[in-house]
């Protein structure tokens, strides 16, 4: 086993991160982190202050997104849905999202790339 702290590695390459209750939250702004990038997939750990928001925006690929902690409001195509610690949404790729933090939230974002098959699983 390697690594120290909140993420480390073991044999065969299986990772292992802590859930986002250490996490340390900005008094403003937004704060990321990858946390995983590989051929599969890409897990980034965002660090949202209340009231911050990552206005409309597409992703390329499929993506989760997962409350760790605190309430974000997920508008998608003119609706919106309030999730929280536990709460996930799976997003089609390209469809137009925003993300707005209610209160100081940790939101995991994942990714999903497409296997050379194409199938994306």
């Amino acid at each position: 086993m390697t690594g120290s702290g909140a993420a480390w590695t073991l044999a065969g390459g299986a990772t292992v991160v802590a859930d986002g209750a250490g996490v340390d939250i900005p008094a403003e702004g937004i704060l990321s982190a990858t946390l995983v990038r590989d051929d599969a997939l890409r897990l980034v750990r965002f660090a949202f202050a209340a009231g911050e928001e990552l206005t409309e925006h597409t992703a390329a690929s499929p993506v989760v997104l997962q409350v760790v902690r605190g309430r974000m409001l997920i508008g998608v195509d003119g609706d919106e849905v309030v999730l929280e610690p536990g709460s996930w949404m799976h997003l089609p790729a390209r469809l137009p999202h925003r993300v707005v933090a209610q209160v100081p939230s940790v939101l995991l974002l994942t990714l999903l790339r497409a296997t050379p098959s194409g199938t994306g699983g």
